[in-house]
């Protein structure tokens, strides 16, 4: 019988948390107990070595190296009916900072995110296909306020995550102005380096809320999905038992680009976008240029609204059995910039589309844990994942 609760919880992350006795090994067996304290609101040391796998001696040493790196703290005693109470400990939150940088067609988001996962402040700007000089202007204007309402300290800022579309300037979309293209191979270091001084690592949009959800999400109880981010365009990430799968021309999940069997010469894309959205609105009449003004609109905007949800979830019934055939996953997880009382509406279609599909294995559509701001936050987490926490490249160069 499988478990469930807090028992199928803990051999979860038992197998998620395991260290490695690999020689030269010392760094990954750290940052595996980090997150292990992370992921808990307190632990003790025979907690952690049971976790992980690791020795009690090995723990001890780990603990006090984090606890003097600033990154995990003491909480008093826990006490026992025998023995030395053992010493509780957390993490952090002030440890360590990331930066999250979203640029899209349609946005500018920025977000800060402290080493528990929280989100310390935000600021997005709606601004319709953003040149490169509008966006290093807007982010020196906003990130000293963004600072010091998520009271962050520069010190401890571990780098800055920009995650934005593949072919920023090459796709076509509504309205695009011809000198978007200044986008293509631009280099995001030499473009940010005076505004965002810190170590910057750049990633596709879908790829950096992907890792968000796998981080903040649902990552723990799924740890295989596929993601679809719904913001400007539409694109897609693959994870397998948590770790980002890119393909070998790191362009997997490019699910766009898929054709639209139900419209000659069109792609998913072409309807599954809030590109696409607008423009239909548009067409009838209703100025709609942010999510926030798809909500709680004129009724007959709303009857626009849900015959476009219909023929999303139509657009994506075949990519989606693709999906399920090819990937086999444990849920199919929608995020991004839609509102979720528009996601959940799609959700319930694309559930009720596949439900009576003969396939070998059917994943649940779901809304994803971390979808407000996805790809901001997640590209926040990225720094992260460099310096202090756990990620399959840092085990295959420990095992090297």
């Amino acid at each position: 019988m499988a478990k469930s609760g807090p028992e199928a919880r803990d051999a979860r992350l038992t197998l998620s948390l395991s260290g490695t006795n690999l020689e030269r090994a010392g760094d990954y067996n750290q940052r595996i107990v980090l997150q292990a304290i992370r992921l808990t609101d307190e632990t003790t040391r025979s907690e952690l070595a049971r976790v992980t796998g690791l020795t009690p001696p090995t723990i001890v040493n780990i603990t006090k190296r984090l606890i003097d790196m600033g990154l995990v703290k003491p909480a008093g005693r826990l006490q026992g009916k025998r023995g030395q109470p053992a010493m509780r400990i957390v993490i952090n939150p002030d440890g360590a900072f990331g930066i999250g940088l979203n640029i899209d067609r349609d946005h500018i988001t920025l977000v800060t995110l402290d080493l528990a996962g929280n989100i310390r402040s935000r600021h997005t700007r709606e601004i319709a296909f953003a040149l490169p000089e509008t966006v290093v202007d807007h982010v020196r204007e906003v990130l000293p306020k963004l600072l010091q309402d998520g009271e962050i300290d520069r010190n401890n800022i571990l780098g800055v995550g920009v995650a934005l579309p593949d072919d920023l300037g090459r796709i076509s979309l509504p309205h695009r102005p011809k000198e978007y293209d200044a986008w293509d191979n631009i280099d995001l270091g030499a473009l940010l380096g005076d505004v965002l001084p810190w170590p910057l690592h750049a990633d596709n949009d879908a790829a950096s809320a992907a890792l968000g959800e796998v981080h903040l999400g649902n990552g723990i109880a799924h740890p295989s999905f596929f993601y679809l981010l719904i913001s400007a365009g539409l694109g897609g990430g693959l994870v397998i038992d948590r770790s980002y799968v890119r393909g070998a021309n790191s362009r997997s999940g490019e699910i766009w680009a898929m054709p639209d069997r139900d419209r000659v010469g069109a792609n998913v894309q072409d309807t599954v976008s809030l590109s696409a959205l607008y423009a239909r609105l548009e067409a009838e009449g209703y100025d709609v240029d942010s999510p926030e003004a798809l909500i709680d609109g004129p009724a007959p905007q709303e009857v626009v609204i849900l015959r476009w949800l219909d023929d999303a979830a139509d657009a994506l019934v075949q990519p989606l059995i693709a999906v399920n055939c090819l990937i086999n996953p444990a849920a199919i997880l929608i995020g991004g910039r839609l509102p979720g009382k528009l996601v959940d509406g799609l959700v319930e279609r694309l559930n009720a589309r596949m439900a009576g599909r003969e396939l070998p294995a059917i994943a649940p559509v779901r809304r994803a844990g971390a979808a407000e701001d996805a790809s901001a936050i997640g590209a926040a987490i990225i720094p992260f994942l460099d310096h202090v926490l756990p990620s399959e490249s840092i085990l295959m160069q420990a095992g090297r």
